[in-house]
């Protein structure tokens, strides 16, 4: 028998705008940026501020260079390609940057742009860094947060204050 989890939201301000963040029982299931392209679920009813603790002080650490991985369950909902895609982001280091091709020759069988398709249908961002993800000569593409907050995070990480 399948039981209905509960899904609620918050939202932090950081200095890269404010996050939304969704969860349901079991883990964070969204993180969102203001406009962010491809939200996979419509974020409804009111905001409700309860189990949010862990990740907005772990996402706040990480935004004042203090924390460099995350210690959160997250419960990312996708296809078997875009799982198998967020988990090879979810392994890319701290400050580190591999390419849409590069991932997609790592699983064999998919195109770039498939796996660039996948990257962007993250529910996690931040958490599952996909802004580690760049074009094939280094250049900064698509990001549902804007390539301006991309390029904050990869500064961020690289050493440089965004």
């Amino acid at each position: 028998m399948l039981t209905a989890t509960t899904t609620r939201h918050t939202i932090l301000a950081t200095r890269l705008g404010d996050l939304t963040l969704v969860r349901d029982d079991d883990g964070l299931t969204g993180l969102y940026f203001p406009h962010h392209w491809g939200r996979p679920e419509p974020v409804t009813g009111p905001r409700d501020d309860a189990g949010f603790d862990d990740v907005a002080v772990q996402l706040t650490e990480y935004l004042d260079g203090a924390r460099r991985e995350f210690d959160l369950a997250l419960e990312p909902r996708g296809g078997e390609l875009d799982l198998a895609v967020w988990e090879m982001i979810a392994a890319i280091g701290y400050g580190q940057t591999t390419s849409y091709g590069d991932i997609a020759r790592r699983l064999g069988g998919v195109s770039a742009q498939e796996v660039g398709a996948a990257t962007g249908r993250n529910p996690l961002c931040i958490l599952i860094p996909c802004h580690r993800v760049v074009g094939a000569t280094g250049k900064l593409t698509g990001y549902a947060g804007g390539l301006s907050r991309k390029r904050a995070l990869l500064d961020l990480e690289q050493g440089l204050r965004p």
